[in-house]
């Protein structure tokens, strides 16, 4: 006889929704609303304070919170009765966190998730903060105790605290004015990358890699800016910073060595105990710069590895349709990190005594470990080729050894209970791992990989724009919802374009056009320049901020200057040169304070002051010149280069798109390069040998 399935005690409107941060909620006794009017309309009507809880599925904090607090049928009595609760999903409302966290960081001077803010009915806020036991725990206020104090405040003095919103809104708006640097030259000089530079070397790890102190983010644009830096100036100390921060994580225990992909950052300074959460922007992020480390090095780890974390997303992160899903969670069974940790008995029953002890040897695998006897796997203690040594055996032998352990292990772990999985897909995060794809298409002549990022862009266009073309945030359970922010404009440009230089299929390049139109008039602030995180034609919240800094993530405005420059580029406007170059002095005037935090734009701002190139191949389909010339194109290392493939066919649909190429013929019938800069070309080269010299010249062989 089947026992019949528990029924929740409780269930909660946010079972209506599709967020599964917000699902995680939808049996809480809170009786939660989602961000919307409804909420305040109730707050307005009862006269009651708004308590917003601002998250993401895979946070294992946020996870923590809950249990503790939202499940407990106490905090449900104070805060249904004399609070509204909202639940917002960071990822699906980034405007609403980036607003809110501004604020909690002017409040506390610090910021995180779940970020905890109340607000009056008019969106005001008034206190901030992040996570809270339920009760005060080691000197921390327990939610019990700040929920009753404010109830008690807001009932014996609404007024000011409705002030306190008030000032702290004027608060915000002066910082940001401030973080402008709206009363200053934005310069675009090289001076700035130099300063940026020795900013980097002062923050250097040098023991260990990285930047600062734990927790180590691995912030992989700032990566991708020091390798550009070193060739551009022939600085091995940049390069040296780059190598060694990308040996070390590829090694540590914020790779999974056995099922690949990275985790979100190091809680240690050698990249041994991670936060165990994935993150789609991440793994996109560090495939560019392990891609862009190969194709400078030409160093064949950083291919593999590289290959390895979008073999990760293929398997995990990829849904049937072809979007890629956004995280994967920190927890597995309610134990954090409890997927990826191994004690060595646990190795032993998975590969046998003796291979045990040679594993254990490798991956750091001890009787004590980490924590409970349970280790991280790691290779911190050495390379294969440097086990080998010891060993004395060969290295492509230990190496095959190490591959076969994987497998083994791999099979293993299935058994357990896996990480929950963060469904949704985001517009933004698919551009990144769009532009991660296609790099990889073209660093590593791998179609598998532009096939990838074909069916992601396809599917994106096909789901996730409105019938006029507006582009929409977030996509699941077949609902695409909330207008598209500037990151899913510039990002989705990015891949966009990287994904046309991958393809030669000129579709791609016309859609990332039809998206900088939308960027421009959406967006675009055309008084003090650069873009705001929300269009124009969405929710107006109390303060239109815009994100300038590059974070964990790049921001939108460093993005906009990268694809605008390229585009600007490509098509020959003047006119879209002078926005990017605009958002560029934006940039500039913030960075000046902070350059170390604005290594997207750096890497930006290089091409820019160095002028860019283009390079224009043009032949036949079925020439096998023309797609060596276009391979040897795509495998080298020129960050600051824009790529055109004119087929020299009838109804080339470049030619339609960029009239301008069509005077870049084939010469004498030969497939031919045609390599400008500053608006002049060299004379065409229609010699493989002769393209590969140059490209060999250019990067300083």
């Amino acid at each position: 006889m089947n026992e019949e399935i528990a029924q929740p005690k409780y269930t909660n409107r946010l079972i209506h929704e599709k967020s599964p941060y917000l699902l995680q909620h939808a049996h809480n006794p809170v009786d939660w609303f989602a961000w919307g009017e409804e909420a305040f309309e109730k707050a307005r009507a009862e006269n009651k304070p708004v308590f917003v809880s601002i998250g993401y599925s895979s946070c294992h904090w946020c996870h923590v919170m809950e249990e503790e607090s939202f499940q407990s049928e106490e905090v449900a009595a104070l805060l249904n009765g004399h609070f509204v609760a909202i639940k917002v999903d960071r990822e699906e409302r980034p405007d609403i966190d980036t607003l809110y966290m501004a604020v909690c960081q002017a409040m506390t001077g610090g910021g995180g998730w779940p970020l905890t803010v109340v607000l009056t009915p008019e969106k005001k806020p008034f206190f901030a903060g992040t996570y809270f036991p339920k009760r005060r725990m080691m000197g921390q206020p327990g939610l019990i105790e700040v929920l009753e104090q404010i109830r008690l405040k807001w009932e014996s003095d609404r007024d000011k605290l409705t002030q306190l919103g008030d000032e702290l809104l004027t608060e915000i708006q002066a910082t940001n004015r401030k973080n402008l640097g709206a009363e200053e030259d934005g310069e675009l000089s090289e001076e700035l990358l130099h300063q940026a530079f020795r900013l980097y070397s002062t923050l250097f790890d040098y023991n260990f890699g990285g930047f600062g102190q734990a927790p180590k983010f691995p912030t992989p644009h700032n990566l991708s800016f020091l390798l550009a830096y070193s060739r551009k100036y022939d600085q091995v100390a940049a390069l040296d910073m780059a190598e060694k921060t990308l040996d070390a994580m590829s090694r540590g225990g914020i790779f999974d060595h056995i099922g690949f992909g990275f985790a979100r950052y190091s809680t240690d300074d050698q990249w041994l105990v991670p936060h165990f959460e994935k993150m789609l922007y991440d793994n996109a992020l560090l495939a560019i710069a392990y891609l862009d480390a190969y194709q400078l090095t030409d160093k064949s780890m950083y291919a593999e590895v590289a290959q390895n974390v979008l073999a990760y997303v293929k398997r995990e992160l990829t849904s049937p349709e072809g979007g890629f899903y956004s995280a994967e969670d920190a927890d597995a069974d309610g134990v954090e990190g409890g997927f990826y940790i191994f004690s060595r008995e646990e190795i032993e029953e998975a590969l046998g005594l003796e291979d045990m002890h040679s594993y254990c040897r490798i991956y750091g695998i001890t009787e004590e470990g980490i924590s409970n006897g349970f280790s991280i796997p790691n290779l911190l203690e050495g390379t294969a080729d440097e086990f080998a040594n010891k060993l004395d055996m060969e290295p492509l032998a230990l190496r095959t050894r190490m591959d076969e352990w994987r497998e083994k292990l791999f099979a293993y772990r299935e058994q357990r209970v896996h990480p929950s999985k963060d469904d949704k897909v985001l517009t933004s995060w698919n551009g990144l791992m769009i532009a991660a794809l296609a790099k990889g298409a073209k660093a590593l002549q791998e179609p598998e990989y532009a096939a990838m990022a074909e069916k992601a862009a396809n599917f994106i266009w096909e789901n996730l724009r409105r019938e006029d073309g507006r582009l929409l945030a977030r996509y699941r359970d077949g609902e695409a919802a909330h207008l598209g922010y500037v990151d899913d404009y510039t990002f989705l440009m990015w891949g966009l374009t990287e994904l046309y230089e991958a393809t030669g299929e000129a579709v791609y390049l016309k859609r990332a056009l039809e998206l900088k139109d939308g960027l421009l008039s959406l967006f675009l602030d055309e008084e003090e320049g650069g873009f705001f995180f929300s269009g124009r034609d969405a929710e107006q919240l109390p303060v239109r901020g815009k994100e300038l800094y590059d974070g964990a993530m790049p921001s939108g405005n460093s993005v906009a200057v990268k694809t605008l420059w390229k585009l600007a580029a490509v098509t020959q406007d003047v006119k879209l040169k002078g926005v990017a170059e605009q958002t560029a002095q934006v940039l500039a005037r913030a960075a000046a304070k902070y350059p170390a935090s604005y290594g997207m734009f750096l890497l930006s701002l290089l091409t820019l002051t160095d002028g860019g190139s283009e390079w224009v191949l043009t032949g036949r389909k079925d020439d096998p010149a023309m797609h060596s010339m276009i391979a040897l194109a795509q495998q080298a290392y020129q960050p600051e280069a824009s790529l055109l493939i004119h087929w020299d066919e009838p109804g080339d649909e470049l030619a339609a798109l960029l009239p301008h190429v069509q005077d870049k013929k084939p010469v004498h019938g030969q497939a031919t390069a045609y390599i400008c800069k500053d608006f002049a070309c060299r004379e065409p080269i229609t010699s493989l040998e002769a393209l590969r010299e140059l490209t060999a010249k250019e990067a300083g062989e």
